[in-house]
């Protein structure tokens, strides 16, 4: 009778062996499944004793957001977040393909964050307002001044708008109808201010970044109407105002109503009167939490002496009476800036002290300067950051790769910089016991760390001398870093990639055996995939190859080959220039087959070694933008093969760029450009050498750009541009500089030095046997 009763117990007692593994995750899941249908009651009953009236929809629960009926956001209560543009396609029209925002930004409909206007007069616009331009312009993403009448010549610099009236409601009222207009869509932020007003850039934009868009927002030095109800309040204009872009749109409607129907002296008034009695919203100091601070300027202020807590936490400061007191209160409140920077430093730097102390590394984990990134650790012999070495007369790591030159221009102001620097620091820590003057830089080292920055090594001959006068010569080794700065993205003019581009292609006769992978690799990245590219071929004739091209043609073969394209494909046509030179200058080349096109061609000046692909023309258009920057790129050049391989098999179409090869910085043979910025710099070169053509000899079109033109020259290494190995003729007709890039261009493609290594080894083993 007790056997099956053991029986049973055996087996239970075999399952549960089996599933003890898994009996925490089945307990789990089962107290987490038990907890949640346990709150879910709980949520239900709570709902469910809601007292309602008849009638009435239920209030929000507490920490919900307000929202209208049916779940709609209610009043005051707009969704800022990003939203996609959605993309309508009209059944009727034919299919074309989509065009897409080339930003983010642009496609979720982001804002920029603050739009300046400055109220000028045609009497001060060529002494305040230019004051205001050089002092706090450059901080704002966005300034324009407004006027009623404009003066014969408008400074440099300044984007001005003229309403042809100057009365000043005229002015007020033309400029906010103006802003609604043309930038009510793009800006979060209007910051309104007179050219009598100083303000604190940095200040204003902080000011912003903490104050919420979702509200009416009329913020500035709050004034009580003459005569009016104390309780309205209108922002002071001369302290300048801050409107938010909702408030804006608001008060659009109403503007004209307000131009007919309230009467006022001062446009701050005016526009105050309106917001309040079409919105009722008035003028506020202070805003969640955050304050305007502003500073009446008295008659013969002197701002150097101003030392008042009002002033120095002023954003605006009001009013400045002329151009010289405006610089001298940019001045002062740089100088506040500067010091509330370098006292916070110090606090940072001791938090972090104190703070590292509590680390597992101890105070040998704090990196000098405190709070920098500690320097570069290489992990191999080919990662580790060299140092330069220089006097204060010459510096032996000089670009051209020479092994001494002058030291001048910018690297010379560096190092003046630096070794001033280093006595004011020294002077600073050691006196008054001692004071030191230099006597000579004996050792100067140098490098750039991408970590941290520039990293310097002094070492300094210098006079001591104490307190009694007495002097002593000894030399000190200090150590300087120049930290990187605070990263900032330049703006940049807006570009597609539905540019056309112009291929030039100059042809030698050395380049024949080349010509016909070129037009393959062209038919089928451009032609085949209908990219938005045609191609200009340049027959270079020697002159004696001219005289006999009624007899034979040097070019005819690569004629024939376009012949063919043209067949195959028919709506592409592919022209050819035909020049007589003995020596082909790349600027005699342009000057030609600039003269042949439209103004706003974008020009791709190509080698015959270049295999075109859609990748690099997309980045040809956009890193190429007209009246502002040229494209210089560094081709990536494939080693030789027979020193690579040494009979081997290749390598496979994907290029293993650290093995196969480099990228030539030698080679400026590619170039993307505009024509009118190669006409503007070219007109500039020709005043400058007064017809001598063989200066033109010496120069490419880098050159060019790069003596003649104040766009900015882009030079970057271009993956997507790959060369096979090719021996390049240079030229000896050339400049001296130019034949020795081609002939350094042709060393460093040979192979990299592991392979050149291996193949001396290889060839002196051959020979010992």
């Amino acid at each position: 009778e007790l056997g099956p009763a053991v029986g049973a117990a055996m087996r239970l007692g075999a399952v549960l062996g089996a599933l003890r593994p898994a009996l925490p995750l089945l307990l789990g899941l089962s107290l987490g499944c038990s907890l949640s249908l346990l709150r879910a009651s709980w949520s239900h009953g709570a709902a469910e004793e809601r007292c309602l009236a008849p009638g009435r929809p239920a209030p929000p629960a507490r920490g919900d957001p307000p929202e209208a009926a049916e779940g709609r956001p209610g009043p005051g209560h707009e969704d800022f977040r990003p939203r996609i543009v959605p993309y309508y396609r009209d059944p009727n029209k034919p299919y074309k393909k989509v065009l897409r925002t080339r930003y983010i930004q642009t496609e979720l409909g982001f804002h920029e964050r603050l739009f300046v206007a400055v109220l000028t007069s045609k009497a001060t616009l060529n002494t305040l307002a230019v004051a205001v331009n050089k002092t706090v312009a450059h901080h704002f993403p966005r300034l324009l001044y407004f006027t009623g009448l404009r003066s014969a010549k408008v400074p440099h610099g300044m984007v001005l708008v003229a309403h042809g009236d100057e009365r000043p409601i005229w002015l007020m009222y033309e400029t906010m109808n103006y802003i609604h207009q043309h930038f009510g869509s793009d800006y979060d932020w209007f910051y309104i201010m007179q050219d009598d007003t100083y303000a604190q850039a940095e200040q204003v934009k902080a000011l912003v970044t903490h104050l919420s868009i979702n509200q009416d927002v009329y913020l500035g030095r709050a004034e009580e109407f003459i005569g009016g109800d104390e309780q309205a309040r209108y922002c002071h204009g001369g302290f300048g105002y801050l409107v938010s872009r909702s408030l804006l749109l608001k008060l659009h409607p109403h503007l004209d109503s307000c131009r007919n129907e309230i009467l006022s002296v001062r446009p701050d008034e005016w526009l105050g009167r309106c917001i309040i009695d079409f919105l009722g919203i008035t003028c506020v100091s202070q805003l969640q939490g955050q304050h305007y601070h502003t500073y009446e300027l008295a008659k013969n202020t002197e701002p150097e002496k101003e030392e008042e807590e009002e002033f120095q936490a002023a954003l605006a400061v009001h009013p400045v009476s002329d151009m010289t007191l405006m610089y001298r209160l940019h001045k002062q409140f740089s100088r506040i800036q500067l010091d509330r920077a370098y006292q916070e430093i110090q606090e940072l730097q001791m938090q972090i002290r104190n703070l590292t102390a509590l680390t597992p590394a101890g105070e040998a984990g704090v990196s000098w300067p405190v709070g920098i990134n500690g320097p570069f650790l290489p992990k191999s012999r080919f990662e580790v950051i060299s140092w330069d070495y220089f006097t204060e007369q010459h510096l032996f790591s000089c670009p051209d790769g020479s092994p001494k030159c002058e030291l001048s221009g910018a690297s010379k102001a560096d190092v003046s910089e630096v070794i001033e620097s280093a006595l004011e620091q020294l002077n600073h820590r050691y006196q008054p016991l001692l004071r030191f003057s230099k006597r000579q830089l004996l050792n100067g080292y140098r490098r750039f760390d991408p970590t941290r920055g520039m990293e310097y090594t002094l070492d300094l001959l210098l006079e001591a001398v104490t307190q009694k006068g007495h002097s002593h010569v000894l030399a000190k080794r200090v150590s300087l870093v120049r930290p990187l700065s605070k990263v900032e993205i330049i703006p940049m003019p807006y570009v597609t990639e539905a540019t056309r581009v112009q291929l030039v292609l100059p042809l030698t006769v050395q380049d024949l055996d080349y010509v016909a992978n070129f037009l393959d690799m062209f038919a089928m990245n451009t032609l085949d995939t209908h990219d938005n590219a045609l191609l200009t071929l340049l027959f270079v004739y020697h002159p004696y190859d001219a005289q006999r091209v009624g007899q034979v043609d040097v070019f005819a073969g690569v004629k024939a080959m376009v012949g063919e394209l043209e067949k195959r494909y028919a709506e592409v046509k592919i022209p050819w220039i035909s020049v007589k030179t003995e020596v082909p200058s790349q600027v005699k080349l342009m000057d030609i087959v600039s003269k042949k096109h439209p103004v706003d061609t974008l020009f791709f000046l190509a080698s015959v070694w270049t295999e075109i692909n859609m990748e690099f023309l997309n980045r040809c258009r956009m890193n190429t933008i007209s009246n502002w920057q040229v494209f210089f790129p560094v081709h990536f050049q494939e080693f030789n093969p027979v020193l690579v391989y040494r009979g081997e098999q290749t390598a496979s179409s994907s290029t293993d760029f650290l093995r196969d090869g480099h990228f030539d910085r030698h080679s400026f043979a590619e170039a993307c450009f505009y024509n009118s910025d190669y006409m503007t710099a070219r007109t500039k070169l020709a005043a400058d050498i007064l017809d001598r053509d063989e200066v033109l000899e010496s120069m490419e079109v880098f050159d060019v750009f790069l003596r003649y033109s104040g766009l900015h020259l882009f030079r970057a290494v271009e993956p997507g541009l790959v060369q096979k190995y090719a021996l390049r003729s240079c030229n000896p007709r050339l400049s001296e500089e130019l034949y020795h890039r081609c002939v350094l261009s042709n060393l460093e493609g040979l192979a990299s030095r592991s392979h050149l290594a291996m193949a001396l080894f290889e060839q002196e083993q051959a020979n010992s046997t």
